[in-house]
């Protein structure tokens, strides 16, 4: 912890739930909960709710869930002292500077440190740019058309043909050797020291809240790589940042427009379209659509027209899918990518082009289709059976005949005749099938899971009763204490609940604190303050249904017991109350 547990639940119990994620998700409210559609998934239907009585959050469908700090933490990739820090200041809590543990401020300084010299490192390219050394960068970046507002506001610069220029600045500011290579700015080896960056067109790359975490550098003249970014470090994951989403994120358009390079973002934001981002020298990831499904659920690929280009877009095309992101796909032939279609026809030719994206599914028929000629019979069939089988990768019956239409409109195809070739290519190898067997497999392997964490699963229940229903802890006074949850992470959760139990009250979001630093343990202590495992039983069901689970626990727990009995007499105490549960009734009335 990075705070005294006391200020971060004086922080905590003060900040209002609802308030912090309404800011972000539109939640309706039924019964004494919200909800609203998950921003960590996709989905159609909300299965994302918060619990204002237990201050905390809960998705059904996917398992996120947490307290207001976790949120923050999670939608806006904050540490949780940054998180914590921008919820203190929203209640009037202020921060001790001083309670960090030694190793807790080593991580934060030096963290911060490595900000400062990124900003450093940016305010000196832009400045080499300006001045004579920077001409020949300069000259390039206006040769592109970029105008300077553009220049300043994106912080460009240049990194002069020395190779040292940047580290012997630096050096003069104080910066140790072992903290400059940790920036990835420079390179510290036993021949020598030099920049990572020279004679380079410099582009800064910010996180969405403009802090610089990384640079991008454009070769000048003919070198090696044409384009160069900047290492992993502790502040830059090239899979999870896009180059311009510090400005996009506040665009009023509803769509992203995602590109190839920092130029093409650079370009069209110059030319008016402030909602482009673009991948930082990586292919597009499930981070990267992960990133923008939390801004909008809509994009256009504007990738570039060439063959890799393509390849591009059908790459991203079922990531962004799978997250929830519909897109589209622009078209900018004749010209090879937006700073050159902008170039050449302007913004409102560009946005034209915007306006009649190709639906992605019916872009990659349209890729499928260059691989057959349509003038021989044999490559027609062909292409009609890839296309039907192309249709079948839609499981659900209505949007799966939606696009049959499209299909057979678009390439003149009777749509009964595709229609029926869909269906018998289904009943052979669709997904109907597929999915059975994998619900058959998947239901196999979920029988032996349950059977393999039987005593497991009986801990969950009861922790989860007793969480819900703090009535229940009289019905097993004598039976059941804290120590009987021998699963790991269920005694740890069952000290606190039960210790706050007999404080008179149990905080889920003061409990989950203790679990902030691993994800797994977190969600899975999320889900014992968020469900509901009465569902449909019935009152006598649900009543025998928590007498047998007290008793398996109970039973668990004395099997451990034995297994590490110190000496007989012990042995006998066991199995004398292993004899008792026989008999044991708990009564719920």
């Amino acid at each position: 912890m990075f705070y005294p547990e006391e200020i971060v639940e004086e922080v905590r119990s003060k900040v209002d739930i609802v308030d912090i994620v309404s800011g972000y998700v539109k939640l309706q409210k039924k019964g004494s909960n919200y909800f609203g559609l998950c921003p960590f998934h996709n989905e159609k239907s909300p299965s994302f709710s918060v619990a204002p009585g237990k201050q905390i959050y809960y998705c059904f469908g996917c398992g996120a869930g947490g307290n207001a700090i976790t949120f923050l933490m999670e939608y806006e990739n904050y540490s949780f002292p940054e998180a914590l820090q921008v919820l203190a200041d929203r209640v009037g809590v202020t921060l001790p500077k001083e309670e960090m543990s030694k190793e807790a401020r080593a991580q934060a300084d030096l963290r911060a440190s490595l900000l400062e010299i990124n900003k450093l490192a940016a305010n000196y390219f832009y400045y080499q740019l300006k001045h004579p050394q920077g001409r020949l960068g300069y000259d390039y970046l206006r040769n592109r058309q970029l105008s300077d507002d553009t220049i300043r506001r994106f912080g460009l610069g240049f990194a002069s043909k020395r190779g040292d220029d940047l580290y012997r600045f630096l050096r003069e500011k104080g910066y140790t050797d072992q903290l400059l290579k940790e920036t990835g700015l420079v390179s510290i080896e036993e021949r020598g020291t030099h920049d990572k960056f020279w004679n380079r067109v410099m582009f800064p790359i910010m996180d969405v809240n403009n802090r610089v975490i990384g640079f991008g550098g454009r070769v000048m003249g003919d070198g090696a790589p044409k384009y160069l970014n900047s290492p992993e470090t502790r502040l830059f994951d090239k899979s999870r940042n896009l180059y311009g989403l510090n400005y996009a994120k506040a665009s009023r358009e509803k769509f992203f427009l995602i590109c190839e390079g920092y130029m093409d973002v650079i370009a069209m934001h110059q030319a008016g379209f402030t909602n482009a981002v673009a991948s930082l020298g990586t292919a597009f990831t499930k981070q990267h659509a992960s990133l923008i499904k939390r801004y909008t659920d809509q994009v256009i690929l504007t990738y570039d027209s060439d063959d890799a280009g393509v390849k591009a877009a059908l790459r991203a095309i079922p990531i962004l899918k799978e997250a929830g992101v519909s897109a589209r796909v622009l078209n900018m032939k004749p010209y090879k990518d937006p700073d050159e279609f902008i170039k050449n026809m302007g913004a409102h030719a560009f946005r034209e082009r915007i306006n009649e994206a190709r639906n992605s599914f019916l872009f990659e028929i349209d890729v499928l289709k260059r691989n057959y000629n349509l003038e021989d019979p044999e490559q027609k069939t062909g292409f009609y059976n890839a296309a039907a089988r192309k249709l079948l990768e839609f499981p659900e019956a209505l949007e799966r005949d939606n696009y049959i239409q499209a299909v057979s409109r678009e390439y003149f195809i009777n749509y009964q005749d595709l229609k029926q070739l869909v269906h018998n290519l289904g009943s052979r190898l669709g997904p109907v099938r597929t999915e059975e067997r994998k619900q058959a497999a998947s239901s196999y392997q979920e029988r032996k899971r349950e059977k393999e964490d039987g005593p497991k699963k009986s801990q969950r229940l009861l922790l989860t009763w007793l969480i819900e229903n703090p009535r229940l802890f009289d019905k097993i006074d004598g039976i059941i204490t804290a120590d009987d949850f021998k699963e790991d992470l269920y005694h740890q959760v069952a000290k606190m609940v039960f210790d706050g139990h007999a404080k008179g009250e149990v905080s889920p979001a003061g409990i989950l604190n203790h679990f902030i630093n691993d994800e797994e343990q977190y969600k899975t202590v999320a889900s014992l303050f968020s469900a509901n495992l009465k569902g449909s039983l019935t009152d006598d069901e649900w009543k025998k249904a928590f007498s047998e689970t007290v008793i398996k626990v109970k039973k668990n727990s004395l099997d451990e017991a034995s297994r590490t009995a110190a000496d007989i007499g012990q042995l006998q105490e066991i199995i004398k109350a292993r004899s008792a549960l026989k008999t044991l009734h708990i009564s719920i009335d």
